[in-house]
């Protein structure tokens, strides 16, 4: 229940913050380097304000926990977080519960991005189900489309649905040349994938 409630107040800054804490103890100011170093900013708005706003919610909500505070030279003293075990599960729930919506597509990007986190197969199927909803959509769509055409509703106001229909189509091409991919063992996922050297040097820097 615990989890649960926490899953259901959480927002997409909140799982980047956790999912970041998922790789490691980080201060507030380290968050917010790392996530402008690997533009996560495409993804979520952030500022200072929000990050230290969403980590003092998340700690509040027992997802995350402070493990010390440091002070270098002048600096202000940074407080250092870790990610709780109901943190950690609080990040899946969300994955599992975003991945195959098709209503969310804000929320559906922060769990596309984090979906690693699953395990591959569990991944494939909530890919799978979010497929077979966007198929049903674009049906659904095309079909009130041709109707309207058949109707004589002119062209231009069917525009919007038009490009409704080509962004459907466009995901599940992706989709489909995406889904076979992962399920590919050659594919590294999870814990398999090794850290590359951008990814080292973005954590270096953002320490600094």
């Amino acid at each position: 229940m615990i989890v649960t409630n926490a899953v259901a107040r959480l927002t997409p800054l909140g799982v980047a913050v956790l999912a970041l804490l998922g790789e490691g103890d980080m201060h507030p100011y380290e968050m917010i380097r790392l996530m402008h170093l690997r533009r996560d900013d495409r993804l979520v708005t952030i500022t200072n304000g929000t990050v230290y706003h969403t980590v003092a919610r998340l700690e509040r909500a027992g997802l995350v926990a402070e493990v010390g505070v440091d002070r270098e030279g002048n600096r202000p003293e940074r407080t250092t977080y870790t990610q709780t075990d109901a943190g950690a599960a609080a990040v899946l729930e969300w994955v599992r519960r975003e991945l195959p919506r098709v209503d969310r597509p804000a929320e559906f990007r922060v769990a596309l991005a984090e979906v690693h986190d699953l395990e591959r197969e569990e991944a494939l199927a909530l890919l799978g189900d979010r497929r077979a909803a966007l198929a049903g959509a674009l049906d659904s769509l095309s079909a009130g489309r041709r109707q309207a055409l058949d109707k004589g509703v002119p062209e231009q106001y069917l525009l919007e649905i038009a490009r409704e229909e080509a962004l459907l189509q466009a995901e599940l091409a992706w989709m489909d040349a995406t889904l076979p991919r992962i399920a590919d063992p050659d594919f590294a996922w999870g814990p398999d994938a090794t850290p590359s050297e951008r990814y080292l040097a973005q954590r270096k820097a953002a320490r600094q």
